[in-house]
């Protein structure tokens, strides 16, 4: 009985989780449009996936990533190795944004449309070339935005005042961006946090700020996202403005 609550808990936590969003198209769809859910029987199999595959990465997430994580932060500040620990750091704002779905979402679309624009050949090679250069010039920033942020934990850097330096850097670049660039590289800040970057990420800095003497975890823990969202619109900027 205890294993089964167990493994009920989260579907639990997912259908609440859910329920705003099924409330709010539901009433919009049958009081307002005043219409029928149409296939309502693929629609209602879909969400119990959606609710099913949301309770297990949740659970993922609670037993893998957070932990390795943590982990990891704990030993590489046992190790007391500043150069290794800032590597890790780059490596993996890379390597998890790289991967990340959303990215490769947008770069492609990004591609599509920059090739009907004739920004460049439209062709399966240049919109290729385009898209991965675009996720790498996010990873990178990504990457150097992670190890800006483990440096500010472990000198005690203020938080504010890199953020607010950030997005004057913003505002500046924005002014000499080329304007079909400046829209995604907006949205290129926002699609970087999303499913494998942020529960590593955030992993990472609870963990180091927890293992470093004198470090509050939820003062110091916190605030890698925000340059995981800020740099890649300045890197993206300048990917356009170079290409």
């Amino acid at each position: 009985m205890e294993k089964f609550k167990h493994l009920l808990a989260p579907l639990l936590s997912s259908a609440r989780d859910l329920m705003p969003i099924v409330v709010v198209i539901a009433f919009f769809q049958i009081g307002v449009l005043r219409q029928p859910i149409p296939n309502l029987g693929e629609i209602a199999l879909g969400t119990l996936f959606v609710m099913i595959g949301l309770a297990m990465f949740v659970r993922g997430l609670e037993m893998g990533l957070f932990p390795i994580g943590e982990s990891m932060a704990y030993a590489f500040a046992r190790k007391g190795s500043l150069s290794w620990l800032l590597l890790f750091a780059f490596a993996l704002g890379f390597g998890t944004t790289v991967a990340e779905p959303a990215l490769i979402a947008v770069a492609d679309e990004a591609a599509e449309v920059a090739a009907v624009g004739k920004m460049i050949e439209d062709t399966p090679e240049a919109r290729e070339s385009y898209a991965d250069g675009l996720r790498v010039t996010v990873a990178l920033s990504v990457g150097f935005a992670i190890l800006v942020g483990v440096l500010r934990i472990i000198r005690g850097w203020p938080i504010h005042y890199l953020i607010i330096a950030g997005y004057i850097g913003v505002i500046i670049m924005t002014g000499f961006a080329p304007p079909e660039i400046i829209g995604i590289a907006y949205d290129s800040g926002g699609v970087t946090t999303s499913t494998i970057t942020v529960p590593l990420v955030t992993a990472l800095g609870v963990g180091l700020a927890s293992s470093i003497k004198g470090r509050n975890p939820m003062i110091d823990g916190f605030g890698l996202i925000a340059f995981a969202s800020l740099t890649p619109m300045i890197f993206v900027m300048g990917y356009g403005m170079v290409i």
